[in-house]
């Protein structure tokens, strides 16, 4: 965007911001005034500036995108919203951390105009923001992969806080971002040696920028002048440098001073997360040279001088335009990928594709996961992933697809713009990075690793569904079944756990055909998904024999039934389903009709409407029976309080699949006489 020169307006404008900051805190009670008023120098530069956007368009294709990793000091970012015109008010402003306002705690996707992402958890937003700079290079790669234009090119900005660094997460991203040189990175590192419990010092004293630097980052220093205020002019400086560096991403390490200028709260840990006070206010105002009485102060001129940015904005815009409708006229395939990939539309006839599975042969759930991953890939170009270093077990490689690497690289099989992402053994930045794929907003991602590792990337699918983003996570080796490895391998509680999450759809499937439904579901709906996947090789079931693996698409579905009225229910998921197969054979045997339910997904039979559940749930039932490799929590809702749950209330062992299973109790004669006590207990 074109810079006109900085005058007195810019700098009331940024004295405003300070002012706001620490009004809005001191109206609500609570918050985080100090950053935001230090920041103010930078977020306003950044916003009027640098940063490529058009407030009348938030949406629009070619913008930068902004992440504010240190989401506490969401002020930084709702004040720049304001000022700019993305549609809050002055009131919203004052509404701060409220019921119901645009502007909560902390920022929040989907929730706030101009909001590209939710950040709060420290070192997330560092981490989607490097997932949004590898989507960057992706798309160019679908839309211009000649580079012949840059309409496709953009930044992806950061500020960061002592904090954020301090996450591990942010350094799993920040060491990757320096591997695949995303030179479309900029990062503002906030570095005020502040935190709650005061200077960072007592547990921070690395050298940032040499670990940066070491990670293959270009570090700009911008040091503070003498009075602690943020040097303003060598940031913009320092800006523009980054703005022009495109083979390497950008960290700018800027001193400030936090709450600046208040005269006694100003670099102090209280400035970081409480209200300055309204003494401390009114004399940092006066120091401000605003009037001490007044709060929320905005003179007209300034907010009017402010919004000039959307006439710059606006001008940006309509000058990628007139480019953009030379690129579709000149590239009429990729103007139709494009197109359909926008309006969130999947080819027709797509699912014909996917691959179907003959009876007779044992398939593990990750085998048939990746020949259905392989079968996406060849009809949606947007689909695309990895692993955090056990492609080969997860079965996460798209066949004769390159390395999603830089040409700088030395590695083989290399391509700037390939599908196969390498995340390293880093599962927690694999996570955010997926999210902020997702988020960027075209293509399809996943990312995979085993299923006990989902306990390091947690947070990052705790956002994903928070921000109901389309990121797909496939865990395999999903119980004791994964064998010899032993009990730090073999994921017990995590099943359980993951299905905690709201919004969350955790998917174990028990053969191979119900995974390819299952990745047909996950593409249509493009909602937060995770897969547990089976290690050991288990029956692919006869669907002329049993129900089509269709029921998949509705969470639960009757997989055999009995005749008549079923004197027991059998549920089960993954390779526990054939035990109660297994079961429902014998029980046939000794006169007792059973109904096997395979139940792969029960958020999605959570959305069936009530006919359905009881279709296949009928109250009338008691005796129940649940069957699964892992802990029981969940379990006593689906099976009343005449039911049986066979579950593992424990860690396994270091043996195989097979001895596991019979030492802890998972075989077909345990489901039998499970379902011998349960239906006396139903009788009484």
């Amino acid at each position: 965007m074109n810079r006109t020169q900085w005058n007195t307006q810019d700098d009331q404008a940024v004295v405003i911001s300070r002012a706001l900051a620490m009004d809005a805190v001191q109206k609500a009670g609570h918050g985080h005034p100090g950053t935001a008023m230090s920041l103010a120098p930078a977020s306003y530069t950044l916003f009027q500036r640098f940063l490529r956007h058009d407030p009348t368009d938030p949406q629009w294709l070619g913008r930068d995108r902004f992440v504010l990793s240190c989401g506490h000091s969401s002020l930084t970012l709702y004040i720049q919203l304001f000022l700019s015109g993305y549609g809050l008010t002055l009131d919203d402003i004052k509404a701060f951390r409220t019921h119901n306002s645009l502007t909560p705690g902390h920022p929040e996707f989907g929730h706030t105009v101009g909001v590209e992402t939710t950040t709060g958890p420290l070192g997330a937003g560092i981490s989607i923001a490097v997932g949004m700079a590898m989507a960057q290079r992706f798309e160019k790669g679908l839309f211009d992969p000649q580079s012949k234009t840059t309409l496709f090119d953009h930044n992806v900005w950061v500020i960061c806080s002592d904090g954020d660094l301090q996450e591990g997460v942010s350094g799993e991203a920040s060491s990757l971002a320096g591997t695949q040189s995303l030179g479309n990175l900029k990062m503002i590192y906030d570095d005020n040696r502040i935190s709650i419990e005061g200077d960072t010092h007592v547990a921070f004293t690395e050298d940032v920028s040499a670990r940066y630097r070491a990670y293959g980052w270009k570090v700009i220093e911008v040091a503070a002048l003498s009075d602690g205020n943020v040097d303003r002019e060598k940031l913009e400086l320092a800006m523009l440098e980054a703005e022009q560096t495109h083979d390497v991403p950008i960290l700018i390490r800027m001193n400030s001073t936090i709450a600046w200028p208040a005269p006694h709260a100003k670099g102090t840990a209280e400035a970081h997360g409480s209200a300055l006070g309204a003494d401390e206010i009114a004399a940092t105002k006066t120091l401000l040279g605003l009037d001490p009485n007044e709060s929320f102060i905005l003179p007209d001129q300034t907010l009017a001088h402010a919004r000039e940015v959307i006439v710059r904005g606006k001008a940006a815009h309509a000058e990628w335009d007139e480019r953009f409708k030379a690129w579709q006229e000149a590239n009429p395939e990729q103007a139709g990928l494009l197109k359909r990939l926008r309006s969130h539309e999947l080819p027709a006839d797509w699912e014909k594709v996917l691959p179907e599975f003959p009876a007779g042969k044992d398939v593990a759930t990750r085998a048939a996961s990746g020949k259905v991953i392989n079968a996406i890939a060849t009809v949606l170009p947007e689909f695309w992933g990895g692993s955090a270093d056990l492609a080969g077990s997860n079965n996460t490689t798209i066949d004769g697809s390159q390395s999603f690497l830089p040409t700088s690289s030395d590695m083989k099989n290399v391509d700037p713009y390939g599908r196969l992402i390498h995340f390293g053994i880093r599962e927690h930045a694999m996570g955010g990075i997926l999210n902020g794929i997702a988020l960027h907003g075209l293509t399809k991602p996943f990312g995979g690793t085993f299923l006990v590792f989902s306990d390091y990337m947690r947070g990052a699918v705790r956002l994903a569904a928070l921000m109901n983003i389309p990121a797909t996570f496939v865990w395999t080796h999903d119980s004791i079944g994964l064998g010899e490895d032993g009990p730090t391998h073999q994921p017990v509680e995590h099943v359980a756990s993951l299905r905690l999450i709201p919004n969350f759809s955790m998917i174990r499937p028990a053969d191979a055909n119900e995974t390819t439904i299952a990745w047909r579901e996950i593409i249509r709906r493009a909602k937060p998904a995770g897969f547990a996947l089976s290690r050991q090789n288990i029956p692919v079931f006869d669907r002329s024999v049993f129900a089509s693996a269709e029921g998949v698409a509705k969470g639960a579905y009757v997989l055999s039934d009995c005749q008549g009225t079923p004197d027991v229910l059998l549920i089960a998921t993954g390779s526990e389903v054939q035990l109660a197969v297994g079961a429902q054979e014998i029980l046939k045997a000794e006169g007792i009709n059973a109904r096997v339910i395979s139940a792969p997904c029960l958020e999605w039979f959570a959305e069936t409407d009530d006919s359905y559940k009881e279709s296949v749930l009928p109250s009338i039932v008691k005796a129940r029976v649940s069957v699964e490799a892992g802990v029981g929590q969940g379990w006593r809702d689906f099976v009343g309080d005449a039911g049986e749950i066979i579950s593992l209330q424990h860690f396994g062992a270091s043996a195989s699949a097979g001895t596991l299973f019979k030492e802890y109790g998972f075989t077909k004669e345990a489901v039998v006489e499970a379902a011998r006590k349960s239906i006396k207990k139903a009788r009484k």
